[in-house]
């Protein structure tokens, strides 16, 4: 029997001087409720923040911190097979396959004897399992080595006191403990027992390999754990949810951000056959937050009567504050604020003297409009109460929040509700956001606690998202006698992600302005940022990048007008604003964010930048003569704590039509645990940003959303995705922190292919969605 992974609780108020040490706890409670067959180890927590602690940052500063307890995370049989927990959700990234990985790694095991099991959502019990922000290996790189490492060194000192040899003789390898001089080994299975009789390491003795020794982390030679069921449609996801007596809902939501039900009438809808009951969520008072939007639910005995019952239900909304929403208004407004001085966020110099003072000024504007996350499974979630305790499964990127949320509408004790995490078809941050977990609580409690799974259609998930946020960048520039920046202002207008749950917000956060705008790391002398007021008129939320892209848009699209209106090559012009390599504190850039991470130990490198441009360039061909309609372009961000650059070759055809032959791409983000993921989070990035940048728009009409479905709100298919991507990963260290992967891709797409078309054309792109604008 396999070890429990809950027995112990170590206290999270720790003192200071004990963070990073192994907790010794009584053998006693150590191993009560363990089945003997079982490894069982305790590992430091991170202690709760105070009033007179220094600031934290990375893993020490997101909710619940980090766990590197081996009780939590591993379990071995007698069978030998170990079982491994991934407490981060999966949803193409790969994280199923690297947490585990690298516990195995350290620990010497087997891969092939490994089993993966999911965490529920419990951040006390496995640490921060907020999966977004591109931070579960760099946030929990460290934790899980040292996870693997202290497993492995209890289970060669069970194998030194069987044999009664200095633990000095014996070395753990592949699966087995091996003592050299004489040849006896054992399997993992058979030192399980007695290995949770063994005291625990201290932490300046856990002994960690060098990177050298690594057999997984690094080699590419893993596949995903999840491919062959995902291929073969075996995997469970969020919507393949089935238990005992399901019902189905659908809900009817308020299409206004801010609506609600005025009234209804569901004598139709009651008597569609199968439907069951016809429900009234009521909304939350305040700011969205994730809470639910409220509506009228049809619940019934499977999708399809939910669907027509919610289709036979006559309601009266009250639309709300918002009703009037417009994206052609709002448009106007956001450029009028943009072209008006506003907050200062940042001020290096004195612009308006560079600019009194310059040859010449350039100046542009670009605009970008809201986006959905349009993820390939819509939200979904199922629950059922039993007893008085509640579970929740679906596709969660936050389980913790679905957790708590779910507690407090139901009126229970965070405790009595379970969270399984399924499978995600997709996220990019929408499915942080568990108000459909919320509304399957409601549902089941309303039904008597029977299973209820919420399905969210397409039209749903377009209509009621999160959406990411609309822009207008301003930007100008002071240039001198040779065509080179001497000022610099940026003006960015945008209705914050704050509005979601501070009421009133109009301002950018300081995370949102540390995305690309307010950290320019350009040599510069003179750098005004502003940060005019925007109103929120529907639920923002973040998206894949976040603030990143528009904000990388505007800025790698400006450096390339600037380098042709001095007649000089966009890549070289780049580089030379960027300037010489040098290591630049985000404090100096007036970032007080800086992804979360220690300003130390993650300073802003712009020889990284500079080297990720330089080599997508040589790699790209760059300076290569290109036959008539064709063009490369050029842009280089940073983001998530990593360096990208992109290439993108553009072709336009005498009609108009845009194909995209080939995109080059490098990324510096440190060392890698599996480079297959970091190259494929790079080619899907690459389709993503070219959605964004051909495709992707939501509008709003009278308040709603005006696309319903893939036919208005199109991504990109396969006969207009690149016919080549190619991928270069600058090699890292293993002793330096690691940077992020699953976001910094898509940013420096847009900008590419919109100077690439600039090249091939000569038509200059500062609205997205490209759409039809080549054509005209």
């Amino acid at each position: 029997m396999n070890a429990p992974f809950d027995v112990l609780n170590v206290n999270q108020q720790t003192a200071a001087a004990d963070v990073l040490t192994i907790t010794n706890v009584s053998r006693r409670r150590f191993i009560k409720g363990v089945s003997l067959g079982g490894l069982a180890l305790a590992v430091g927590f991170p202690v709760a923040a105070r009033a007179e602690d220094p600031p934290k940052y990375g893993a020490d500063g997101m909710p619940h911190g980090w766990v590197d307890n081996p009780l939590v995370f591993v379990s071995i049989g007698e069978d030998g097979i170990v079982s491994i927990v991934c407490h981060r959700s999966e949803m193409g990234q790969g994280v199923r396959t690297g947490m585990p990985m690298i516990v195995a790694d350290e620990m010497e095991a087997d891969w092939s004897r490994v089993r993966v099991v999911q965490a529920t959502g419990d951040e006390r019990r496995f640490g921060n399992q907020d999966t977004d922000g591109s931070r579960s290996t760099r946030h929990f790189f460290m934790p899980m080595r040292r996870c693997g490492a202290a497993a492995r060194q209890m289970l060669e000192a069970a194998a030194a006191a069987r044999w009664n040899v200095p633990i000095g003789e014996v070395q753990a390898k592949n699966h087995e403990v091996v003592h050299a001089k004489t040849g006896r080994h054992l399997g993992y299975g058979a030192l399980a027992r007695a290995a949770a009789d063994m005291p625990l390491p201290a932490a300046d003795a856990i002994r960690l390999k060098d990177p050298s020794q690594f057999r997984y982390i690094g080699t590419g030679k893993l596949k995903l754990v999840d491919a062959k069921d995902i291929v073969t449609g075996k995997a469970q996801y969020g919507m393949d949810t089935r238990l005992p007596g399901m019902l189905y809902a659908v809900v009817a939501r308020p299409q206004v951000y801010g609506g609600k039900v005025a009234r209804f009438d569901a004598a139709d809808a009651i008597k569609v056959p199968g439907v069951v009951k016809v429900v009234q969520i009521e909304p939350t008072a305040g700011p969205p937050n994730f809470h639910t939007l409220g509506g009228v639910a049809v619940i019934a005995r499977n999708t399809w009567a939910a669907m027509q019952g919610r289709k036979a239900l006559k309601i009266t909304w009250d639309d709300g504050p918002n009703a009037s929403y417009d994206s052609v208004a709002y448009r106007k407004e956001l450029e009028e604020s943009a072209r008006k001085a506003g907050r200062a966020v940042r001020n290096d110099g004195d612009f308006a003297a560079a600019a009194a003072g310059a040859a010449k000024k350039v100046e542009a504007e670009y605009y970008l409009p809201h986006l959905a996350h349009a993820s390939m499974e819509p939200p979904a979630a199922s629950a059922r109460i039993v007893g008085g305790k509640c579970e929740v499964w679906g596709c969660f990127q936050s389980p913790q929040a679905a957790r708590e949320l779910a507690a407090e509408r139901l009126g229970m004790s965070v405790s009595d509700v379970t969270v399984h995490v399924t499978l995600l078809g997709g996220g990019f941050g929408r499915k942080s956001k568990p108000d459909y977990g919320i509304e399957a609580a409601v549902l089941s409690k309303a039904v008597d606690g029977k299973p209820v799974k919420v399905v969210w259609t397409r039209e749903d998930d377009l209509h009621n998202d999160y959406f990411h946020t609309v822009s207008v960048e301003h930007l100008e520039a002071a240039v001198d006698a040779k065509g080179m920046p001497v000022g610099w202002l940026h003006r960015s207008v945008a209705p914050t992600i704050m509005s979601t749950f501070v009421p009133g917000a109009k301002e950018e956060a300081n995370w949102e302005l540390g995305m690309g705008v307010i950290n320019v790391p350009f040599a510069i002398p003179n750098i005004r940022i502003e940060n005019p007021d925007a109103v929120a008129h529907t639920r923002i939320g973040w998206f894949r990048s976040v603030s990143n892209i528009p904000h990388a848009f505007a800025v790698q699209s400006f450096v390339a007008e600037c380098a042709a209106a001095a007649g000089r090559d966009p890549k070289d012009y780049l580089l030379e604003v960027i300037g010489p390599a040098r290591v630049v504190t985000p404090q100096m850039l007036g970032d007080t964010w800086n992804h979360g991470e220690s300003p130390e130990r993650y300073p802003v490198d712009t020889g990284r930048l500079r080297r990720v441009t330089e080599t997508v360039a040589r790699e790209a061909g760059w300076g290569k003569a290109m036959p008539k309609g064709r063009g490369l372009g050029i842009a280089a961000h940073y983001s998530f704590v990593s360096y990208i650059a992109a290439v993108v070759e553009a072709a336009v055809d005498d009609k108009g039509e845009l194909t995209i032959p080939r995109v080059d791409i490098a990324i510096d983000c440190g060392a890698t645990v599996n480079p297959d993921r970091v190259r494929a989070q790079m080619q899907g990035a690459v389709v993503m940003g070219i959605a964004a940048a051909t495709l992707g728009e939501i509008s709003f009409k009278n308040g709603r959303a005006q696309q319903d479905n893939f036919h208005q709100y199109e991504v990109t298919r396969m006969p207009a995705a690149p016919k080549d991507i190619r991928v270069y990963i600058v090699p890292g260290d293993y002793a330096k922190p690691m940077g992020g992967v699953g976001e910094p891709g898509v940013p420096p797409i847009p900008p590419a292919l919109c100077n690439a078309i600039f090249a091939a054309t000569g038509k200059r792109i500062r609205q997205l969605p490209i759409g039809g604008q080549l054509k005209a």
